[in-house]
């Protein structure tokens, strides 16, 4: 099924999956809209359909579009506003001794080891179990968008890996994956503070967190960075 929109979203033709069942919630009618894979997608258009709640999966860009629910919400944080709370300042206090490097994405086995420990150890019970080369290069990478891994080290033991977008006016999570080992250092969420920090050293307007989910405990994290943004009818919304 197509749709084509026009305005705000440059005249892109949309694809609607038919039903399937959903990854977070316990229902089987979720659907996804993706953008055309054969539309050329310029900085600005991934920008703008990152400010419509558009997300990128490999060279797919995709939004949930399902007709009885809308638990699936995109999240935001406005980087210039942004401070960390009291506990995610102990988090980065305590991780005063590890090192973050911008690099290349782009697979390498160092970093494909460490996705493949990530998924087997953390999601063996998610439908991206078991990992491949493959899953990581489909999934992670893309020929068009302007990505790194904002990547951080103990010595020379790689621990995180954030894949990040960069877009015209902020940047754009799109997955993390780190050492399973290490429960001590929180991880996920020094990834994010380590992505805002590079927003703000950049002067970027937003860090793009994907889809808040109240209900899926993997998912409900993403309002915890404040201020928040939420993109409900249609127009960001504030949490403060």
């Amino acid at each position: 099924m197509s749709s084509q929109e026009d305005g705000d979203k440059g005249d892109v033709d949309f694809f609607l999956t038919p039903p399937h069942p959903c990854s977070y919630l316990d229902r089987a009618d979720a659907q996804t809209l993706f953008a055309d894979p054969r539309r050329i997608i310029s900085s600005d258009l991934y920008q703008t359909l990152s400010d419509n709640g558009f997300r990128r999966s490999g060279g797919h860009l995709y939004r949930p579009h399902c007709g009885s629910c809308s638990a699936c919400v995109p999240t935001r944080v406005p980087a210039k506003s942004f401070t960390p709370s009291r506990s995610q300042r102990r988090i980065l206090k305590r991780s005063s001794d590890l090192r973050v490097e911008v690099e290349e994405a782009k697979f390498t086995k160092r970093h494909y080891h460490l996705y493949e420990r990530y998924i087997n150890q953390r999601h063996a019970d998610g439908d991206m179990f078991p990992a491949t080369e493959d899953q990581f290069k489909s999934f992670l990478l893309s020929q068009w968008s302007a990505s790194i891994f904002v990547s951080i080290y103990a010595g020379e033991r790689l621990l995180s890996v954030a894949v990040t977008d960069q877009l015209a006016h902020g940047l754009s999570a799109i997955y993390t994956f780190f050492e399973p080992s290490e429960t001590r250092r929180s991880l996920g969420v020094l990834s994010v503070l380590k992505q805002l920090e590079l927003c703000q050293a950049r002067e970027l307007d937003f860090l793009y967190l994907g889809y808040w989910i109240k209900d899926s405990d993997k998912m409900s994290y993403k309002t915890n960075y404040r201020p928040t943004e939420l993109f409900i009818n249609d127009r960001w919304v504030g949490l403060g």
